[in-house]
């Protein structure tokens, strides 16, 4: 009896299924920030490697060093698949994650409804080097490919950040022969003559900045599958989904949603994208990644709240402006005393297009109608706010 797969997940119960492949050295964690809103409309189903998160240590089959094959991999979805009574399903995956669910598409078509490759390739390099990998993780663990992992994984800029911590604390956690399993498969992976007999409809994204699967890797997807979509994002490298969120969300939700649908949770979804858009660029990424990364099963919820709601539906209206917007919000947390909030929100101002004197008026305004204490509290607030972050002032 095959041994399934750690797995988790969230969404209604007879929604459609879609599955989440990782990629090698990662857990189901890294689809985190997306799996709140695909959850909206699918029964999301994610998985880890052997010996990765909380899959068995050790490779598939216990089969011997070099034997295991992407194949292999593949067993244990459709096995996660069928104990799930899922005949049909969606997938995206992500580098080796991707390769199991091409793999999927092109040798048991009947499966798949929809496919997205996130940062995969047809074929992962030479296998030599795989080998090699495979034998150090054999004999000194994962910690020996840990900084490797970091500069592939991530940009610089991306790479000290708390999400990137956690996701290198998850490929120092891996087992060490469940790891050099799927480096074996990887090995000996080799899609480019299956390509044309997928036929599930398939979105190939790719990171301008992964050197681990360059966009000429994504380039021959899409160009081997019939009619395959082709999108490129800038700013990232192999992890997309962990380093550009909303990106790969607002693609994924592109994909697997039916443009023209007009359900609720169609609309929910897109409000969620809407929102995730507007919120980075009114709060920056930086608060925004932080935010994401501190999400829980107890928070997540709210989370998705906020963002479809407050960013989604209130701060995407037309009816006013972005500069207007923050100067209402910056008078209503002055009258409520909420200090924390007004200071991230003085920042946000000053991204939307508001100067020092600008803030000075609003918080002048506020002493009248919100009373003087409160204003009292809210400059000493926004100082402290501009001085921090280098803002000249004039006040």
């Amino acid at each position: 009896m095959t041994t399934l797969p750690h797995h988790r997940i969230d969404g209604p119960a007879h929604a459609p299924v879609l599955i989440l492949g990782p990629s090698l050295g990662t857990s189901l964690a890294v689809w985190d920030a997306q799996v709140p809103a695909l959850a909206r409309r699918h029964r999301v189903v994610r998985y880890d490697l052997p010996g990765h998160g909380g899959t068995l240590a050790g490779a598939p089959a216990d089969t011997a060093p070099g034997a295991t094959r992407v194949a292999d991999l593949a067993a244990l979805v459709l096995a996660l698949a069928d104990h799930l009574g899922a005949e049909q399903f969606a997938y995206a995956g992500i580098s080796l994650g991707g390769a199991v669910g091409a793999h999927l598409a092109a040798h048991h078509p009947e499966r798949v409804t929809r496919l997205a490759l996130v940062c995969s390739s047809a074929r992962f390099g030479e296998p030599a080097g795989w080998h090699e990998r495979a034998a150090l993780v054999r004999e000194k663990g994962t910690d020996a490919v840990a900084p490797g992992a970091l500069a592939r994984w991530f940009t610089p800029d991306f790479a000290g950040t708390h999400t990137a911590d956690r996701l290198l604390d998850d490929l120092r956690a891996a087992d060490a022969e469940g790891y050099a399993a799927c480096c074996d498969a990887l090995a000996a992976y080799d899609l480019r003559a299956a390509l044309p007999r997928i036929a599930a409809p398939t979105l190939v994204l790719a990171g301008r900045a992964d050197t681990a699967t360059p966009p000429a890797h994504a380039r021959e997807l899409a160009d081997g599958i019939p009619d395959a979509s082709l999108l490129e994002l800038a700013g990232a490298a192999h992890l997309a989904p962990a380093e550009r969120p909303e990106a790969v969300l607002s693609a994924l939700l592109g994909h697997f949603v039916a443009p023209d649908s007009d359900s609720d949770s169609d609309s929910d979804d897109n409000r969620y994208a809407e929102g995730m858009a507007v919120r980075r660029a009114v709060l920056g990424d930086a608060h925004v990644d932080r935010a994401v990364a501190r999400t829980t099963d107890f928070t997540a919820d709210f989370q998705d709240y906020i963002t479809r709601c407050a960013w989604g539906e209130i701060w995407t209206r037309p009816g006013l402006d972005r500069r207007t917007r923050s100067c209402l919000t910056l008078t209503a947390l002055i009258a409520h005393g909420h200090q924390e909030e007004l200071a991230m929100h003085v920042r946000a101002a000053i991204r939307n297009g508001l100067t020092p004197e600008d803030i000075k008026e609003v918080l002048l305004h506020s002493a009248v109608y919100c009373g003087v204490p409160a204003a009292n509290s809210a400059f000493a607030t926004a100082q402290r706010v501009l001085t921090e972050d280098g803002t000249p002032l004039t006040l």
